[in-house]
């Protein structure tokens, strides 16, 4: 390497070494803010839990065997555990956690960007979905 270039190089290293010492604060250390995740469907589960069940994780309807918050039926537990390898009991619904998993996991499928359709397909299918989808937007 000529000289010419190795005294550029060294200049333009030295340069860069001083500006970015100057813009940095006077400390040894980064500083990281942990900012809290983004809950995409945390409105729509609170809707969808207050428009079933008034926020009452151990709500069980006896006619549909509906459990749960979000008052999940056998045939979605069933459905969900097939798809996903889990095994969860009706009893495993009145845990919030659980519930909200399973919701999650049923929301995830359409996307965090239209809650009208999760919330209709949450509630089943025909014309009371758009009478469900009125009552959950009150609450969002």
């Amino acid at each position: 390497m000529p000289d010419s270039i190795r005294k550029i190089t060294i200049t333009a290293l030295l340069f860069v070494m001083v500006v970015f010492r100057a813009a940095s604060p006077n400390m040894d250390a980064f500083v990281i803010f942990d900012k809290p995740p983004v809950e995409a469907y945390e409105k729509l589960m609170f809707a969808v839990g207050f428009v079933e069940t008034m926020n009452d994780t151990l709500a069980f309807n006896p006619r549909e065997e509906a459990t749960g918050i979000f008052q999940i039926r056998p045939i979605r537990l069933e459905d969900y555990n097939r798809r996903t390898g889990n095994n969860y009991k009706m009893k495993d619904l009145f845990n919030y956690k659980v519930s909200m998993k399973i919701f999650i996991y049923y929301a995830d499928q359409i996307g965090p960007y239209d809650l009208e359709q999760i919330a209709k397909r949450w509630n089943g299918s025909g014309h009371m979905t758009t009478y469900y989808w009125d009552r959950i937007r009150q609450f969002i």
